[in-house]
């Protein structure tokens, strides 16, 4: 028996690629053998991303439209999209047809031809994405796989598909600060590469600047790894012996007769600053962990849904 299938695709000022992203959805699910749906989810958007997928699901039943109260990022877009998948499969996509639409059913038969119960897709290339967007993404992917304790797959971002297990076991999750990609593969399962060259946007213009990109990189790692908290104990190791030895260096020199006590201006200045910039970084370390235990301590709604159609 065919699975059922459910399109993620959460939009943010998303108007000018809109219907272009249906047509090409819709032309794809209707080429399936099992019952498939698309969930839009309207992060907020300002301009008129909501009165278009209004009219889509007003004129397709098949299309299913999740409107945030306000703009509350991506990730939670991700997150509401699949808290509402009811089928027995999951794509996520984002709207600006950088990942082709028509690969999904590559993405199916890769799933069944290895019994896995989870597609991750990996980029060959990026196309219409400028050098310094290529060099920070390729870091962006390496730094986070240093710092997080979870091994996540490199040049993977949100475009995958999943099966009822991974979508049962995060909707299990509630933490504040999700990063679905980690998240999904934090579940495990049998979970395989598929290979594919990205395209240029359609239309309008990233929703991931380097700040956006910096946010998401700081969150990862505070809820995927301890490390930073190591590194800071391990400095302030290093800070004490230094510390120490410099101490002892002092003290043997003005008795040996080979440093004097009323010189070293600068060595002290520089010192100074050198323990004076560990604390503050182990102190700012420690302050966003205990800011995201504040966060989870709230127990806030991750989101605020406004209106639901065709649900």
């Amino acid at each position: 028996m065919a699975k059922s299938l459910t399109v993620i695709v959460p939009c943010y000022n998303e108007e000018a690629v809109l219907h272009e992203s249906y047509r090409r959805l819709s032309g794809v699910l209707a080429g399936l053998e099992g019952p498939s749906e698309i969930i839009f989810v309207n992060d907020g958007s300002t301009d008129a991303t909501g009165s278009i997928l209004a009219g889509l699901a007003a004129a397709d039943r098949r299309v299913k439209v999740l409107s945030f109260s306000r703009n509350f990022g991506h990730q939670k877009a991700v997150t509401a999209g699949i808290n509402h998948c009811t089928t027995d499969l999951a794509v996520i996509i984002d709207a600006d047809l950088q990942d082709p639409p028509e690969l999904i059913p590559d993405l199916v038969r890769t799933l069944e031809d290895n019994h896995a119960q989870g597609v991750y897709c990996v980029r060959k290339t990026r196309k219409g994405e400028s050098r310094f967007k290529l060099w920070t993404a390729k870091i962006f992917y390496r730094f986070l796989n240093f710092f997080s304790e979870v091994r996540l797959p490199v040049d993977a971002g949100d475009f995958r598909l999943i099966d009822r297990s991974i979508i049962r076991v995060f909707n299990q999750m509630h933490e504040q600060g999700k990063y679905v990609r980690g998240l999904i593969a934090w579940t495990g399962f049998h979970q395989v590469p598929f290979y594919y060259e990205r395209e240029a946007r359609f239309a309008g213009e990233t929703k991931y600047p380097l700040s956006k990109m910096v946010r998401l990189a700081t969150t990862s790692m505070l809820y995927f790894s301890k490390k930073p908290l190591m590194i800071a104990t391990a400095l302030g190791f290093v800070s004490v012996a230094f510390a120490l030895l410099y101490g002892l260096w002092a003290v043997l020199g003005h008795w040996l007769g080979f440093t004097h006590a009323d010189a070293g201006w600068t060595s002290l200045v520089v010192l100074i600053v050198f323990f004076g910039g560990v604390q503050l970084l182990t102190i700012g370390i420690m302050g966003a962990y205990i800011g995201n235990l504040f966060d989870e301590m709230k127990r806030r709604p991750e989101y605020v849904i406004e209106e639901k159609l065709n649900f």
